[in-house]
């Protein structure tokens, strides 16, 4: 299936699969980009997407961002919806920067990766109650 994208700064490549095997793309940062210690900020991603019907975008950070760069998405991930695709809806990589330094970013810099993940929309069917047995909430499997 073939996605539109538009790239704001044509001298970053598009994104690409690293290998046969990724499920997630690289999301390069535009710009140079300084978040302070203890701070959130975001990091222009460079590019538009026109997410398919029925799929969601979900921006992640890469597994060596928190060690090498001592950066992690606030929230844990971001969604990027079907309609946030227009012309100014540059996906953008919000980070926590959890060291006691200022850390830079480059432009160019791979800072965050895209995977499509096919969605279903449910509708509800109120109850009054619930039938199945409750397991007491976090930690409930633990032994």
């Amino acid at each position: 299936m073939d996605v539109k994208i538009k790239r704001i700064d044509k001298s970053l490549p598009l994104p690409k699969y690293e290998t046969s095997g990724s499920v997630g793309f690289d999301i390069l940062a535009r710009e140079n980009t300084t978040i302070e210690s203890k701070s959130i900020k975001l990091i222009p991603g460079n590019i538009v997407v026109e997410v398919p019907q029925g799929y969601m975008l979900i921006v992640a950070s890469r597994s060596s961002t928190p060690k090498k760069k001592g950066l992690t998405p606030p929230h844990g991930l971001g969604i990027i919806d079907h309609d946030y695709c227009g012309e100014e809806d540059e996906v953008k990589i919000q980070v926590y920067n959890f060291t006691d330094e200022p850390v830079s970013v480059e432009k160019g810099e791979k800072i965050a990766q895209g995977v499509f993940i096919k969605i279903d929309k449910m509708g509800w069917h109120e109850v009054d109650e619930m039938k199945a047995e409750s397991r007491g909430g976090f930690g409930s499997t633990d032994v």
